[in-house]
C-alpha cells in the first residue's frame, strides 16, 4: 500500500470532521488511521489555518470542521477528479 501524502492525510481528517458534528481527538486518530504522535502537527495545521476549530465540551477537547475546511475539501476533490481523469 502506498504511503499517504500530507494533503491526503489532511483531507482524511477533514472528511472525518465533516461526517461528524464534533469529534474527540481519539476518534480522529482512529478514523484517519494515525498515531497519537503523528496527529499533533496535523491538528496544529488545521487549527492554524482555520480549517478546523477546537472547543471544550465536558472538559474534553472536541474538534469540528469550519466553513473554510469544507471549502478546502470541495476544491481538493475537484483537483483529485481532474488529475485522475488525466492519469496524473
Amino acid at each position: 500500500m502506498k504511503k499517504r501524502t500530507r494533503l491526503e492525510v489532511i483531507r482524511d481528517l477533514l472528511e472525518v470532521l465533516q461526517k461528524n458534528k464534533q469529534v474527540k481527538i481519539t476518534h480522529l486518530i482512529y478514523k484517519a488511521n494515525l498515531s497519537n504522535n503523528s496527529i499533533k502537527p496535523y491538528i496544529e495545521y488545521l487549527l492554524k489555518n482555520n480549517l478546523a476549530e477546537q472547543t471544550i465540551v465536558d472538559e474534553k477537547r472536541m474538534f469540528k470542521i469550519t466553513l473554510k475546511g469544507n471549502e478546502f475539501l470541495l476544491e481538493f476533490n475537484k483537483i483529485k477528479i481532474f488529475s485522475d481523469s488525466y492519469g496524473l
